[in-house]
């Protein structure tokens, strides 16, 4: 004889005994932060070196007042100008004789990939400086430039140094263009390639409408910093005589006695420039980077006003679990 239990749906037993334990709620964790006590070291040392070294020029024989005076100097204003115009013009020869180079590098043609390859390996051996002293005395080789039927005149009046400033940045650019161009081309899956010589395409438009689009991603970042090199390298047209920033703030400086006060104001004027521009290539890496981050990296606007949010936001009390 089999005993009667009576059931409940799910297979319970109704003798079942239930516990009637109440739940208690856990307890508030708090957490407590690992105190860093070489960071408030090494932090307290390097503010303490900073204010030496303030102390320092602050206790110089400078004449503040003087760069204060002269930072918006016409002449001043007028060298940066210049500045800005030399350096836009070589890197747009630089980066169109580069994507030429690059192309010629790659190219199956032995003469023109091999003439590619010996106008890198001479620019990027030879300082900036000493092309730009090359063109300066092209005259002492070639007294005239006499292109038959075409043009001919006394070299003398052809190099002048805005010609010798902008030769030298330009090709001496181009140089490093190309190799930079050379590897956006070169990230390119070689089946996009292939994909459209199937369809039909020539080399050059497979070039032009396929590859270098997809290159960009690449080419465009170093590019950017390229070009804020550019504008600190083109102090070195001092040396041709090219009346840019450095030498305009060098000129007053030699009248006016106050020669280390003109070189702040250069160096402000460049720091100001290359600020600029560095700030538009951040927002241009970031828009070409689109196409292979899932996610963008946020803006430093962003990532300020996410920090104020998130300690505005902030309990006052511990974590709760």
């Amino acid at each position: 004889m089999t005993d009667k239990f009576d059931k409940v749906p799910g297979g319970t037993s109704a003798a079942a005994p239930v516990s009637k334990a109440t739940s208690v709620a856990p307890e508030t964790i708090r957490a407590v932060p690992v105190r860093h006590y070489g960071r408030w070291i090494s932090g307290v040392v390097v503010l303490a070196l900073l204010a030496g070294l303030a102390y320092a020029f602050s206790q110089g024989d400078i004449q503040w007042q003087a760069v204060r005076d002269k930072l918006f100097d016409d002449t001043v204003l007028a060298g940066a100008g210049r500045t800005l115009m030399i350096s836009v013009l070589a890197m747009v020869l630089g980066v169109a004789l580069g994507v030429v180079l690059a192309v010629m590098r790659l190219s199956r043609n032995p003469v023109t990939s091999w003439v590619a390859w010996l106008y890198i390996w001479f620019f990027r051996g030879t300082p900036v400086y000493v092309q730009l002293l090359l063109w300066f005395n092209l005259a002492l080789i070639f007294p005239v430039l006499n292109i038959p039927f075409i043009y001919k005149d006394e070299m003398t009046d052809v190099m002048t140094p805005f010609m010798c400033a902008l030769l030298g940045l330009a090709l001496n650019e181009a140089a490093y263009m190309a190799e930079i161009v050379r590897a956006g081309i070169q990230s390119v899956d070689e089946g996009q390639t292939e994909a459209s010589h199937a369809l039909g395409m020539t080399q050059a438009k497979t070039m032009r409408r396929v590859v270098l689009p997809q290159a960009l991603r690449v080419i465009i970042p170093p590019t950017g910093n390229e070009f804020i090199n550019m504008l600190k390298t083109s102090s070195l047209v001092y040396a041709v005589t090219y009346n840019e920033l450095l030498r305009s703030t060098s000129q007053i400086g030699s009248t006016s006695y106050a020669v280390m006060e003109m070189l702040f104001v250069a160096s402000i004027w460049y720091i100001v420039m290359t600020s600029v521009f560095s700030v538009g290539q951040y927002y241009l890496e970031r828009r070409y980077a689109r196409g292979s981050l899932r996610s963008l990296p946020l803006t430093p606007f962003q990532r300020a006003r996410l920090a104020l949010t998130s300690f505005s936001n902030r309990p006052s009390g511990g974590v709760s679990a």
